[in-house]
């Protein structure tokens, strides 16, 4: 076996190698514009926005809350996450098609380099530049509102539906321990959740079984609006964040390989974002209910970490307001959403990678 057919081996390999991921990566670093806008979406708009409201706060103490309420890192991650995904969609969509758009695909694949280590070599070089760069956009986010804050109260205080009584109830609980905490505390359940007239212990843990998942979507709201989320909500929210942003990312490469442009890509995923998924995942079809869970937008909507209940949101229909905190249509077991999210990355991976060993060089 000759030195040149080892080479010739090394090179037909379907596993991208660390020099041609660096190389993709610095194709794409190339284009200052967009990673200059890229850079602004993920830790300008944080900055920003922080900055700003802090000096209003600094201005008008009585008026303007502190930067770290718990209001304003809900705001700033709802921003953060539209715009975000638009940065990582644009990003993936260029990824896909820097080779053809700068006339080099025919002169790699002469070279005998696998198409398939093509494709994959471009996952690791955009995520590169995308998730780092939202993740240090989030911890400016995360050290504003743990430092810049106003002092946390040890109790969520929930009006009831008649306005006359307030319940203290214990922060950061999920819905299972919500659930028990309300049957073990039925008086305070009856005020705060269902209002008079006064229901026997019995009917109101029959009330409490039946509608646990519309009360724990009011407490998540009221908590998110009055506490600032915990470590552990930080985390999650983060780790959410990120995962739209791959999602884009991946699901804007398979699109943009598959056709061969970004342009259309681009618009046509954004589109699907801000337009399609928002009624779709709060408006029930009953006749296509199962059609709607398949859209990863649902599946992200409803895999959304407490911490960020009532994000504000810059999609039609929500007037700029926050959110809603539980979804209308009926909510997904796990390892669905799971299946979906999954099943949109791998699926538009394989599309973009087939088209990739297929197209005429």
């Amino acid at each position: 076996m000759t030195q040149y057919s080892l080479t010739a081996g090394r090179r037909s390999s379907w596993a991208p190698r660390w020099p041609l991921i660096s190389t993709k990566l610095l194709e794409i670093r190339k284009r200052r514009v967009l990673i200059t806008i890229i850079v602004l979406a993920t830790i300008g708009v944080p900055v920003i926005f922080l900055g700003l409201r802090e000096g209003f706060h600094l201005a008008d103490p009585k008026v303007y809350a502190p930067a770290g309420s718990p209001d304003v890192f809900r705001t700033v991650i709802g921003l953060m996450t539209e715009f975000g995904f638009i940065m990582a969609v644009t990003l993936g969509a260029t990824a896909a098609t820097t080779d053809l758009t700068d006339g080099m695909f025919r002169h790699l694949v002469i070279t005998g380099r696998s198409r398939l280590a093509l494709y994959l070599a471009r996952i690791p070089a955009g995520l590169a530049i995308i998730l780092p760069l939202a993740g240090l956009g989030f911890t400016v986010v995360c050290l504003v509102t743990a430092f810049l804050g106003t002092p946390q109260s040890n109790f969520v205080q929930f009006t009831g539906p008649t306005g006359a009584a307030s319940v203290s109830v214990p922060p950061y609980l999920d819905q299972a321990q919500l659930h028990s905490w309300l049957l073990s505390h039925p008086q305070q359940a009856q005020t705060a959740f269902l209002g008079p007239p006064a229901l026997p212990a019995a009917a109101v843990k029959s009330q409490i079984n039946q509608h646990i998942t519309t009360f724990y979507g009011d407490y998540a709201t009221t908590e998110a609006g009055t506490i600032n989320p915990s470590v552990t909500g930080m985390i999650k929210a983060g780790l959410w964040f990120e995962l739209d942003l791959l999602i884009g990312f991946m699901v804007a490469l398979g699109l943009g390989s598959l056709m061969g442009q970004r342009t259309v890509p681009i618009i046509l995923l954004i589109f699907i974002e801000i337009i399609i998924t928002p009624p779709l995942a709060t408006h029930v079809l009953p006749y296509f209910i199962d059609g709607q869970r398949l859209l990863v937008g649902v599946a992200m909507d409803q895999l959304q970490p407490a911490s960020l209940t009532g994000a504000l949101t810059i999609r039609p229909g929500l007037g700029g307001a926050p959110a809603g905190p539980a979804l209308q249509i009926p909510p997904m077991p796990t390892w669905a959403m799971i299946t979906v999210i999954a099943g949109w990355i791998a699926g538009w991976s394989a599309i973009g990678a087939w088209r990739m060993i297929t197209r005429d060089a």
